[in-house]
């Protein structure tokens, strides 16, 4: 494996300091900037789990070529080569370095399906690199980083699609056409649900970082940390370092979902919540329980509620979105669009659709069907389109979007560790009069893995 020289890494990457990105900027102008050819050639960063969901997307497209795979992991490399062999019958080349990937100027676009703590660093780098990018969910790992990736896809011209793949699933679709055309009247009220009971990670020790690991690219801009198995793969989720929760592990998705059905295209001006780790002694940092109340300007409320134990349905869903009206409710239920595992078999998931209640009525417009589409490949297809078009206005996702929602779980989980109502000035991006919650705003980052304060 390949050792990051310092020096190296700050030239070619640029990201050191502030100013320091002469050397991206380089990568880009070698780096194709206009429509590619027939074939949109793409390396997929981040292969373990989710990875392989943009592995099959990505292989049932027309014209598009899997270049390479690249992952920090190198044991999980021959796997992913035989998948793609096994999809598409040729083998892609693959990697540990990411600046490989960057530094190709044959590759058009990037998927990123890393730990969240790296979503924004590697979408600034592409975009400055010329390469169009498709990052997971929540696109950020704090707020600051989630701006600066709207500012980096606008500098560059860049088509950045956010993974929250329901803005492509045609039931959904169907259920926002139904409430912006007035079928439940003014919408008032949004609750999003993330009842998904999961198990103990339990308690684990340190210990040596396995063969074919490079744990120092892992950690990237966290703090440096002796290895743990609980803070390595999926498990990063549980711990503020790497991860952001529940909230944005699965619950992005509804968030993402209530923000469409209210059509906030701005964020809210007053959130609280509270929230803990309860029943399990684990090493989990993050909470478990979480109830959250986001106001926005004109009163319209998103209500949350992460519950990891086990709980009840609510609405007859478990991961889904209530909706409220002047002239009824409907319930928006959700396939477990994230790809989270629980570790309680018995817990089923309604599969996707939605129903609409007019006062005590009963149903009054259903979809409930199976799909007929596939939402993830219908995501992946459209951010296709866009890199040949050039047309980032017409992604179903565009990184603005997911920045949005993206900060919905950044303001609910500061809200949570704070305990206290916090005001937000949505133009700012900053609270009101509130140094301690502006700190949880942006992160320290550690050398050389930094956020630049231009990009």
């Amino acid at each position: 494996m390949e050792h990051i020289d310092r020096r190296s890494f700050i030239r070619k990457t640029g990201a050191a300091t502030a100013g320091a990105i002469v050397g991206s900027r380089v990568l880009a102008s070698t780096s194709k900037q206009n429509s590619p050819g027939d074939t949109v050639h793409v390396a997929v960063i981040g292969i373990r789990s989710r990875g392989r969901d943009h592995i099959r997307a990505l292989s049932k497209i027309p014209n598009v070529k899997i270049d390479t795979l690249c992952d920090i992991d190198q044991r999980l490399l021959p796997g992913a080569v035989d998948d793609v062999e096994k999809l598409t019958g040729y083998r892609p080349a693959t990697t540990t370095e990411f600046r490989r990937v960057l530094e190709n100027p044959d590759i058009d676009a990037v998927t990123i399906a890393t730990p969240n703590h790296w979503h924004a660093l590697l979408t600034i780098w592409a975009c400055q690199a010329g390469k169009d990018v498709y990052v997971e969910k929540p696109v950020s790992h704090n707020i600051l980083e989630g701006r600066k990736m709207v500012e980096a896809a606008r500098r560059y011209n860049r088509v950045v699609q956010t993974g929250t793949q329901a803005r492509s699933s045609l039931s959904t679709n169907r259920a926002i056409d139904f409430l912006h055309d007035g079928g439940l009247g003014d919408i008032y009220m949004v609750k999003g649900l993330c009842l998904k009971p999961r198990g103990s990670i339990g308690h684990v020790k340190d210990s040596p970082v396995p063969g074919g690991v490079n744990w120092d690219t892992f950690l990237g801009p966290a703090p440096y940390r002796p290895f743990n198995e609980n803070r390595f793969h999926y498990k990063w989720h549980w711990f503020w370092d790497t991860g952001n929760g529940d909230f944005g592990n699965q619950g992005i998705h509804q968030a993402d979902i209530g923000r469409w059905a209210l059509n906030k295209l701005t964020h809210p001006v007053k959130i609280q919540g509270f929230g803990n780790y309860f029943v399990w002694d684990s090493d989990q940092e993050t909470p478990n329980i979480q109830h959250l109340e986001f106001e926005y300007e004109d009163s319209s409320i998103l209500q949350f509620e992460v519950r990891g134990l086990g709980t009840n349905a609510e609405g007859n869903i478990r991961i889904g979105d209530l909706v409220y009206g002047s002239k009824g409710w409907m319930d928006i239920a959700s396939e477990d669009v994230g790809g989270c595992h629980t570790q309680y078999s018995d817990i089923k998931l309604t599969p996707s659709g939605f129903s609409s209640y007019k006062e005590e009525a009963g149903p009054v417009f259903t979809d409930e069907y199976e799909e007929g589409s596939d939402a993830v490949v219908n995501h992946f297809t459209n951010f296709i389109e866009c890199v040949r078009s050039r047309r980032w206005q017409d992604l179903h996702a565009d990184i603005l979007e997911g920045h949005l929602s993206s900060s919905l779980c950044h303001l609910g989980n500061i809200a949570t560790r704070l305990k206290k109502q916090l005001r937000f000035n949505p133009h700012s991006e900053r609270f009101i009069d509130d140094t301690e919650a502006d700190s949880y705003l942006t992160r320290e980052y550690r050398y050389p893995f930094v956020l630049p304060d231009v990009v």
